[in-house]
Formats: structure tokens, C-alpha cells, sequence
């Protein structure tokens, strides 16, 4: 239930940040790609932060 919730937490957070910030500098950069560009960053991302939360 633990990991869930912090996987719940990862991805609400990554995804908020994008849409509140996404024409500013920290994700400004990223206006030139594809759905589907984006879409596998942010997976990866996800997939990245979970794994690095398991492991800790």
C-alpha cells in the first residue's frame, strides 16, 4: 500500500509540474516535440523515479 501510494504521489507531481510550468524554463524546452515524444519521456521518467524509490 506504501509503494503505491508514493508511485501515486511521483507521477501526480511530474504531471502537475508539466502542465503548470510547461512555458516556462523548466519544461519551455520540450515545445517543439510530439505527443509521443513527450509521452515516452515522461514514461521513462515515471519508470526511472519508481525505480529509484524502490531501491532506496
Amino acid at each position: 500500500m506504501g509503494t503505491i501510494l508514493a508511485v501515486l504521489i511521483i507521477i501526480t507531481a511530474v504531471l502537475l509540474d508539466f502542465f503548470i510550468y510547461v512555458d516556462r524554463k523548466r519544461w519551455g524546452w520540450m515545445k517543439s516535440w510530439t505527443k509521443y515524444q513527450k509521452g515516452l519521456f515522461f514514461s521513462s521518467f515515471i519508470v526511472v523515479a519508481i525505480l529509484f524509490y524502490i531501491t532506496i
